[in-house]
């Protein structure tokens, strides 16, 4: 089988390197990759949203299966594309990711299947929006409605900062096209978790529960980011807590979907709250977390390519999945600066020994090759992840790895999992 991988980020990295590694998987392609999937993939100079290019790609090598990463490409339609042609391909089509490509929308179909989330408004002028903070206080939730490169939430601590998220939304245009419309959600309260299921539109598999962490800077402070780092398994949910939030979140929607003539295909992703009334959905992702990916995936003991390809063509029921007993714990590497202005082309010291460290895998994000060198090209530049067989064996093992690289002004929060790994 070939396969190709859409994407060039550490999500991206993570799956071609665990579809590589499928005894059914003849080669691996990846567009448009980035240094580190070059290692285990023939990287293709194509755009993650060139659909054409993609399309076309796809039809001259005969690929059996396209697996796509980032929110994009899906939202503009690369699958329902390759569907049109006959090409199996693993994601949602147009029409699914709309839960990810509208907060909006995603937040509407919650309220019409009764699916737990918080309450919300929708607007798309500032004043109506300022004039409801007013009425509803601090703190609270502000979104942009599209894709905004996981940068367009702001949980405002204040009725100041809630302000400046709405114009700088839907005054300054901050976020273009995607902040034209603005979601302003109840603040919800709780420990948060990220469930992930691959599903076919019927059957859904659900994978290990992770954490992820939001926030640029030790002890959740600083601005949100795509994600500064993740682990599991989760300690603090227990099953019953676990068959719950699958049920009414991950199986729910799944349902919903199905209900509005949606026959969702792909990786469904719920970011979840645990209130004192049980699961609430804070966000929907219809594909791979970033970093989630790189903690759940390291854990798989299943071959991952025939259960992409079941999904992809409807026939998931009567599969189930093998995962590791270890723990995996993933941290980023990120650009000093980021999430706002950051340098790049900065040569990046340390990744054989870092690598050649036993259980630890570097999947790369944001790096380039100029020069015979290795260098920073995006904010989050690495993501290394590891295993043990605890999550405190586990994180010891990835800090160990990091100390290891370098590169100019490089940011690494240092307490990932440390709360659940017991301090």
């Amino acid at each position: 089988m070939k396969v190709l991988v859409v994407g060039g980020g550490g999500r991206e990295h993570a799956l071609a390197w665990a579809l590589a590694r499928s005894d059914g998987v003849e080669r691996v392609y990846a567009a448009p990759g980035n240094v580190g999937i070059g290692s285990v993939a023939t990287t293709v100079p194509i755009a993650a949203t060139d659909v054409p290019a993609l399309v076309a790609f796809v039809e001259r090598e005969r690929i059996d299966l396209t697996v796509i990463g980032p929110e994009a490409p899906l939202v503009a339609g690369l699958v329902d594309e390759l569907q049109a042609r006959g090409a199996p391909a693993f994601g949602p089509t147009a029409a699914g990711a709309r839960l990810e490509g509208s907060k909006a929308w995603a937040r509407d179909l919650c309220a019409r299947h009764g699916i737990p989330a918080p309450s919300y408004r929708t607007f798309d002028e500032a004043p109506a929006a300022l004039a409801y903070l007013d009425s509803i206080g601090a703190p609270t939730v502000v979104k942009a409605d599209g894709l905004a490169a996981g940068k367009g939430v702001t949980v405002a601590a204040t009725r100041e900062e809630a302000a400046r998220a709405v114009e700088d939304a839907l005054v300054r245009g901050r976020f273009g096209a995607a902040g034209g419309r603005v979601v302003i959600e109840e603040h919800l309260r709780g420990r948060e978790v990220s469930a992930l299921a691959i599903t076919d539109g019927r059957t859904v598999l659900p994978l290990v529960l992770a954490q992820d962490f939001k926030r640029a800077l030790d002890g959740d402070e600083g601005p949100n980011t795509g994600g500064m780092g993740a682990y599991s398994p989760v300690p603090f949910v227990d099953p019953d807590t676990e068959a719950r939030l699958v049920k009414e979140t991950l199986e729910a929607t799944v349902a919903a979907l199905a209900a509005e003539g949606v026959a969702y295909r792909g990786v469904l992703y719920a970011g979840l709250m645990l209130t004192e009334d049980g699961p609430k959905v804070l966000e929907f992702n219809c594909r791979f977390g970033d970093p989630e990916a790189q903690a759940v995936l390291p854990r798989l003991a299943s071959d991952l390519a025939p259960v992409l390809l079941a999904a992809a063509g409807g026939g998931l029921e009567g599969i189930r999945l093998a995962w590791r007993p270890e723990a995996c714990v993933t941290v980023v590497a990120a650009s000093g600066g980021y999430p706002a202005d950051h340098p790049t082309g900065l040569p990046i010291e340390g990744l054989d020994d870092a690598a050649a460290l036993e259980h630890v895998l570097v999947f790369h994000s944001g790096t380039a090759r100029r020069d015979d060198r290795v260098v920073t090209a995006g904010g989050r530049v690495l993501a290394v992840s590891a295993l043990g067989g605890s999550l405190s064996a586990a994180r010891e093992r990835a800090y160990e790895a990091l100390e290891r690289i370098s590169f100019d002004g490089m940011h690494v929060r240092t307490d990932i999992a440390k709360e659940a790994a017991g301090g």
